[in-house]
């Protein structure tokens, strides 16, 4: 049976199909919104010569990881279990989790290897990972980070998604990070359906993400216990 309101999910692909279809088998009707557009770098070129692993702070660079390395016994060092999933998928065989954000990532990457093991690939998006290599640096790893796709953000919410909002009763919103909150509220058409869109409660993977959507004007804002997909729709499985 359908439950009441509609569920919009912003996150982009991959990962947007996936979370629409957990969404619908929880019983809502999941629209679609994805607020950032990815572009894969398909040439990724590293001057390391035998780098001792990989680090992937989204699963937006497991193509960048394949692009970098014929060496699947390489190891690959996560942010989430998704994004370790998915290097799993691109045929990686030593994939570990730190199953949370960054913070989590430093502390497995300390936990696990040592800074004179020898260099580190940080593969992140255009303009991300900045805060996460000088952190490494500073805790005595060779990290170089390698630029391997960009998330543009969307230059409009399609009108489907704009007139639900208006007459069909959305109620929650899913929102996976604090620049696709951003990105989505930028290109929503002021007027009544950013009104709508207030009156939401925004599920949200973490309290940066909150803070945007605050700002913005939300009054229900929830956050997932973890940062993570799975954490943030467990949130609709307790409404």
């Amino acid at each position: 049976m359908m439950k009441a309101g509609g569920v919009i999910v912003t996150r982009p692909e991959p990962g947007l199909s996936e979370t629409m279809r957990a969404v619908e088998q929880a019983g809502w009707r999941a629209y679609a919104s994805p607020a950032l557009h990815v572009i894969q770098y398909e040439t990724v070129l590293s001057s390391v010569a035998n780098p001792a692993g990989i680090i992937l702070t989204s699963g937006q660079a497991v193509c960048g990881a394949q692009a970098i390395t014929a060496d699947r016994w390489l190891p690959v060092y996560a942010v989430g279990d998704r994004t370790a999933q998915r290097a799993q998928a691109a045929g990686f065989h030593r994939v570990y989790s730190a199953q949370g954000n960054a913070e989590a990532l430093v502390a497995l990457l300390k936990k696990q290897v040592a800074p004179s093991a020898g260099t580190l690939l940080l593969l992140a998006g255009d303009g991300q990972g900045n805060a996460l290599l000088a952190r490494l640096q500073a805790e005595g790893f060779d990290v170089v980070r390698y630029v391997t796709y960009a998330a543009l953000p969307a230059e409009n919410i399609d009108e489907a998604v704009q007139l639900a909002l208006i007459k069909e009763g959305i109620s929650n919103i899913l929102f996976f990070s604090a620049e696709s909150a951003r990105g989505w509220i930028r290109a929503l058409s002021p007027g009544a359906a950013l009104m709508q869109a207030r009156k939401t409660t925004a599920l949200v993977i973490s309290e940066k993400t909150a803070e945007v959507l605050l700002a913005a004007g939300w009054q229900h804002v929830r956050v997932a216990l973890r940062p993570d997909a799975q954490s943030v729709l467990s949130l609709l499985e307790h409404k």
